[in-house]
């Protein structure tokens, strides 16, 4: 990292696999000193991988990277790199966080980071030995309407939390003639919509009320079979689903949490057919509640008791009394979007590589919601309540005062 005659922070970025995620990075650290020119960085797209000549391409030619190279391993190994964006496929984020590590690189790197919580942990041991720092691509913390409602939790605004309903239902993979890609086999994949749209419910859960206590859990597979891909050995077959599309759990919180032995349910499916991202919350407490969805990223409703007994839903518009918003907006009803969360990302990531507060997730985040994860596999099989013990150096909203970078 050096300084430019602007004395600006110039900060050296490659990046792994140019599909639309690293893409989205890229744009992310761009708009970083447009954004928030007063943190003086400067992010310098270096260098880039990916396997297809075209992503290479893409990359130097139209992303601006200064070179770029078949094998990540060039990426890490270029003395300019000072951070490394993982945007490969979920099956190699493993392999290349530790690599990563190794390198003695800091990385912003997508969930999930592995495929179970024992390659999680793997990447955690690894971050810790290196002394990186690390952040997770758990974008659903960042809109502004979930901050919002994070200071409304924190102010003990809703009073003591009593129950959560978080359902996260898409229908990106409806199709049951869609090809049977990689996110389909479990040796590539892991677990299905547990490991995509659960693991993003699970860490905003704990983001917002701490760390998950206990798990029972409950998984079906309703599409058991999708055609080979096109060009495959097996084209023109129908070839069996490895793992779930719809997921349920219950959910008791740990006594360390803000929402100590509150209660909640957690839905995820991927072949629901009428969502298109309908990533919904709603927390309830003794004084009030508060719902947030997705599809309406910019708004957040919210209930308190008020003068008379009366209590409804308030619709509140983003405005600049969220945090963050009117870095991206100059006014209420001109909304966000997600590359904007992207780019809060990109900003926390970098401050906490400078040794910056910066509230970024981190490798602890991830590993916190990989253990309930595979705590809802093993519960699904034997029907039983899984305990699970709190990570430590998690973000969430928890009592354990233990943070580490």
């Amino acid at each position: 990292m050096t300084d430019s005659p602007t004395s600006a922070r110039s900060i050296g970025i490659g990046l792994v696999s140019v599909g639309w995620m690293g893409r989205l990075h890229s744009r992310a650290y761009s708009n970083l000193p447009i954004v928030y020119p007063e943190l003086g960085i400067a992010p310098r797209l270096v260098h880039a991988a990916d396997t297809a000549e075209a992503g290479r391409d893409f990359a130097r030619d139209v992303l601006g990277y200064e070179r770029a190279s078949a094998d990540y391993r060039a990426v890490l190994a270029d003395p300019e790199v000072d951070v490394v964006s993982i945007c490969a496929p979920n099956f190699l984020h493993a392999e290349i966080g530790i690599a990563a590590a190794q390198a003695g690189k800091p990385f912003w790197i997508e969930k999930p980071v592995g495929r179970s919580a024992v390659d999680t942990a793997a990447v955690r041991d690894a971050a810790i030995a290196a002394g990186v720092a690390t952040s997770i691509g758990f974008n659903y913390r960042q809109p502004p309407a979930i901050q919002l409602a994070r200071q409304l939790i924190l102010d003990g605004s809703l009073g003591t939390i009593t129950n959560v309903r978080g359902r996260f239902f898409g229908g990106f993979n409806a199709d049951p003639e869609a090809p049977l890609a990689w996110r389909f086999i479990r040796e590539l994949g892991g677990s299905g919509v547990l490991g995509d749209l659960m693991g993003h419910l699970v860490d905003l859960v704990q983001f917002l009320l701490g760390p998950i206590g206990s798990v029972t859990a409950t998984t079906g597979t309703y599409i058991t079979e999708r055609p080979a891909l096109p060009g495959s050995p097996d084209a023109g077959r129908k070839l069996p689903v490895e793992n779930e599309d719809y997921a349920n759990m219950l959910i008791r919180f740990d006594d360390s949490a803000l929402a100590s032995g509150a209660l909640g349910t957690l839905d995820a499916s991927w072949i629901a057919v009428g969502p298109k991202a309908e990533y919904a919350l709603e927390i309830f407490g003794t004084e009030g509640s508060l719902r947030w969805n997705f599809e309406h990223l910019n708004d957040l409703e919210l209930a308190t008791r008020g003068a008379g007994g009366r209590v409804g839903y308030t619709r509140l518009v983003a405005d600049d009394t969220f945090p963050e918003y009117a870095r991206f907006q100059p006014g209420s009803g001109t909304p966000m979007g997600y590359d904007d969360l992207k780019t809060i990302e990109a900003k926390k990531f970098l401050l906490a590589v400078l040794g910056e507060s910066s509230e970024n997730s981190n490798i602890h985040d991830a590993l916190a919601s990989a253990q309930v994860l595979t705590a809802a596999e093993e519960s699904a099989i034997t029907g039983e309540w899984v305990a699970l013990p709190v990570i430590p150096g998690h973000t969430g909203n928890t009592r354990v005062t233990e943070v580490v970078r």
